[in-house]
């Protein structure tokens, strides 16, 4: 597995419940090391084994610890890259949703190594999706519906979110968007300020 993934578990523990429960999370996974660097690969029965202790440790249950770290990745003021790449993604929360499809192979132009869940999204209709999700992780779409509600947020779209089940190893998260213009989003803008 690509260190960025257990980078991410890391520093959603150390940032939001502390160094000394990731200390734990540490002697209940028992990884091999005790922090990641983001650019290595590590053996892929790690990160389940970190989830599950995070989950077992922090006394949440994984699909909410899968939702919380999704919604971590684009809402924290340590991930702001990511949250600028995810942007990218379309000038509303109707076009990021489009741009899905796109971003395991967005991703990979970044870091070629990395591995992302396969994603599908299906329209249905009148502001109705349905995303696939299917990865080497379980709780993937529990994850993508953690990331959605935060860049819901961020376009100031109205939505609801369900995770609808797994069926032959895809997850399936439904997605209705009921106002697109509901908030004003947070600031974006297409350059970085110096």
């Amino acid at each position: 597995m690509h260190g960025l993934v257990n980078k991410a578990i890391q520093s959603f523990v150390i940032d939001n419940y502390g160094a000394t429960q990731w200390s734990a999370v540490v002697r209940v996974a028992h990884p091999g090391c005790t922090e990641f660097e983001a650019m290595w690969t590590y053996e892929d029965a790690i990160t389940p084994r970190l989830l599950e202790a995070s989950s077992d440790v922090l006394d949440r249950p994984y699909p909410e610890l899968m939702e919380d770290i999704g919604a971590y990745l684009v809402s924290h003021p340590n991930l702001e890259p990511l949250r600028r790449l995810m942007r990218f993604g379309g000038m509303d929360f109707e076009d990021f949703l489009y741009s899905l499809d796109d971003l395991p192979d967005r991703a990979r132009l970044a870091v070629a190594d990395l591995e992302l869940p396969r994603l599908d999204l299906r329209e249905l209709g009148e502001g109705r999706y349905v995303l696939s999700c299917e990865g080497k992780i379980d709780g993937s779409g529990h994850l993508f519906l953690g990331l959605l509600r935060a860049m819901a947020d961020d376009y100031g779209a109205l939505v609801t979110l369900d995770h609808q089940g797994v069926q032959n190893g895809v997850e399936q998260v439904s997605i209705t968007l009921l106002e697109a213009a509901f908030a004003e989003g947070r600031e974006f803008e297409l350059g970085v300020r110096a």
